[in-house]
Formats: structure tokens, sequence, C-alpha cells
């Protein structure tokens, strides 16, 4: 078994908040969905075997503990990047012993970790 995606949500018309983070801030590629799934809104994207589908929720709530998590070569990088773009960083290097880690929030409000 292996994992093939993780969801998560944005509300109406949120697209172009999430391409800003998953694509330009992340450098995530979009992948075109699928032509019977285009008219639900949302967009997909993937680096290496890491794949984020962005689905639309009417009633959307942001995630604040579900979240994917991202394992990245330069975290420090990553953590500099996001920063500079305005989006929060907060390190946790203390409550998982030996794994150095960060949360961030996606432009709806979404957790994103990266290990």
């Amino acid at each position: 078994m292996r994992l093939d995606h993780v969801q998560v949500s944005c509300p109406p018309g949120g697209e172009d908040v999430a391409r800003a983070f998953y694509r330009d801030a992340l450098g995530m590629t979009e992948v075109e969905k699928p032509e019977l799934l285009k008219a639900r809104g949302g967009c997909w994207f993937r680096a290496g075997a890491a794949e984020i589908h962005v689905g639309v929720e009417q009633s959307f709530t942001p995630a604040k503990k579900a979240h994917p998590a991202l394992a990245v070569d330069d975290l420090e990088a990553v953590a500099a990047k996001l920063t500079g773009l305005g989006y929060p960083v907060r390190w946790d290097n203390e409550t998982i012993p030996g794994r150095r880690r960060f949360h961030t929030a996606d432009g709806h409000g979404n957790r994103v970790e990266f290990v």
C-alpha cells in the first residue's frame, strides 16, 4: 500500500489562492484534473511522489489539525521562503524526539507540516 494523494479544501473561487501557495510558494507542478472532475472546481498539485488535491467546499472551514506532512531536503530554506512570502512558520523540534519540523498554513488557513 502507498499513499496516492491528500486532499485539502478551499472555498468556492479559492483556486488562485491555492495556486499561490502550492504552485508558486512550494514549487509544486499543477496537474490537470480529469475532464469529468473539472466542473467541481479545485486544483491538483504534484512534486515527486507527493500529490495534493485542493477541493472546493461550499461551507469551507480550514483544517487546523488534520494536515499533509511534506518531506523536504532543506527545511530552513523552505521555512525562509514561506516566511518571506508572509506565510506563518511555527517550529516544533521538541514534540517528536529526533524530528525537525515546522507547521504553516496555506492561503486558506489549512495546516501543512514540513519535515
